[in-house]
């Protein structure tokens, strides 16, 4: 029995909400727990100790970076897949996805460890803190095919419209990891090393449940043929190849922002790993608005509804300005109470105070770019989202970096960075509204090559 596709019909900003809200929750979970990891270990009272999650938690970036690259690849093509009515074919994309996505992951795994003290450095680190990042990133980096499978498993049940189960796969991660930390860090007294283990178990679990629902409730798991593998690469690679080179663009405009902050001492890099431990739990449902937002898309647009698309595209940037502007709010009011936890003086309090003020509200500008790359995966033009993200991280991230540290030292670091999202969040929507208007056109005119040849053959025998 073919499986209904489930976001054909419906209120679509209700779809959107419920998908971004359920894989909020989700990834706010984990996010949640690293933010507590931040807080353990500026409970110990060593400044270097957060200094080196700092520079460990960039590279992370980069490394999951990659995973979240292949999962849009895959949920793209899944949900195609069953927007088209084809469900075997879906079937095959799970399998191959999933393949591809851990034999790529330890790949990588491979060549970030061998790299990781060149890394830390290149990051800005050194001394005790260079060794204290390398030895905590050496434990984690390992586990990243278990991070893809997680990531791919994710996308793939949001593919289907089952966030609910999606989202259990991260809270699982999410409760290991809250469950492990303080027994490893005080209990047994392995600080950065006992957050390391406790991060590679949470891995282990939403990698389990991530997997366990598509098995019992989604067709399972089929073995893939030598010919089916070889033949799904490629259109998994198109999406995936330019998903991860954008997605690697921001690890990499990070890390210049970070590598700007240690200019001016380990008290402003402490103080941007809190600020950084604390976006993706204010802004977490941004985050998973990206991912929420795909499916939607990709299902109306493998079924032709062209309104459907645009009228989703459109929603979901009205969802951000919403979330946006009551999570600055509350992130206003709590300023004081934010700083005063992670015992934030000096220069690392500043930071927090300028995030939950007016930097927060820039966060609108993010989430225009994140619902633009996943219109741009879904509708074919994956690498639109390449350009838009890497110009974002480079042109729009370090010249106004350099600007903004010149006239405001550490706090222009931040500035500047938030400045440059502005230009192209507003590239990015004419972008994807062109986008939006050729799909439409070549579904009901045809592609526009066929279009220009049948015109050349017009003119040809006009001519005769």
């Amino acid at each position: 029995m073919a499986e209904q596709a489930k976001f054909l019909d419906g209120n679509l900003f209700r779809h959107i909400s419920v998908m971004s809200f359920t894989a909020a929750t989700g990834l706010m979970a984990v996010f949640f727990v690293d933010l507590v990891d931040m807080l353990f270990i500026s409970m110990l009272g060593k400044e270097e100790l957060a200094a080196a999650v700092g520079y460990a938690g960039a590279i992370l970036f980069f490394t999951s970076s990659f995973g979240i690259g292949m999962a849009i690849a895959s949920g793209a093509l899944v949900a195609k897949a069953l927007g088209a009515g084809e469900d075997d074919l879906a079937q095959q994309k799970v399998a191959t996805s999933l393949f591809w996505g851990v034999v790529f992951g330890s790949i990588f795994a491979g060549v970030v460890w061998l790299n990781i003290p060149a890394l830390a450095a290149l990051m800005g680190a050194s001394g005790e803190t260079l060794e204290l990042a390398s030895s905590y990133l050496r434990i984690i980096i390992p586990s990243l095919p278990l991070l893809l499978i997680g990531m791919v498993g994710g996308a793939i049940l949001r593919a289907h419209g089952d966030a609910r189960r999606s989202m259990n796969a991260t809270l699982m991660g999410g409760a290991v990891n809250a469950v492990l930390d303080p027994i490893l860090i005080f209990g047994l007294d392995l600080e950065l090393t006992g957050a390391a283990i406790a991060s590679v178990c949470a891995r282990v679990a939403i990698a389990t449940w991530a997997l366990l629902p598509i098995i019992r409730h989604h067709s399972g798991i089929i073995r893939p043929k030598v010919a089916q593998l070889m033949a799904d690469l490629h259109p998994l690679a198109v999406i995936a190849f330019p998903a991860i080179l954008t997605q690697l663009a921001t690890p990499i405009g990070q890390a210049y922002v970070t590598r700007s902050m240690a200019a001016f001492g380990e008290e402003a890099v402490a103080g941007m790993a809190i600020v950084a431990r604390i976006t993706p739990v204010a802004f977490g449902i941004i985050f998973a608005l990206s991912g929420a937002i795909g499916p939607i898309i990709g299902q109306n647009y493998g079924a032709k509804k062209f309104d459907r698309v645009e009228r989703a595209f459109r929603d979901g940037v009205v969802f951000t300005a919403l979330v946006v502007v009551v999570m600055s709010a509350l992130l206003f009011l709590l300023r004081g109470f934010i700083a005063d936890v992670f015992s934030a003086e000096g220069i690392a309090r500043t930071l927090v105070f300028l995030f939950c003020g007016p930097l927060a509200l820039m966060w609108f500008f993010n989430g225009l770019i994140f619902v633009t790359n996943a219109s741009f995966n879904n509708l074919g033009h994956p690498f639109y989202s390449t350009w838009i993200n890497w110009g974002r991280h480079t042109l729009g991230t370090i010249p106004f970096v350099i600007l903004g540290a010149a006239w405001f030292g550490a706090p222009g670091v931040l500035i500047g960075q938030a400045f440059g999202g502005m230009i192209f969040a507003a590239v990015a929507v004419i972008m994807a509204r062109r986008v939006m208007r050729v799909a439409r056109e070549e579904a009901v005119e045809g592609p526009a090559e066929f279009q220009r040849q049948a015109r050349l053959l017009q003119l040809f025998h006009h001519r005769r």
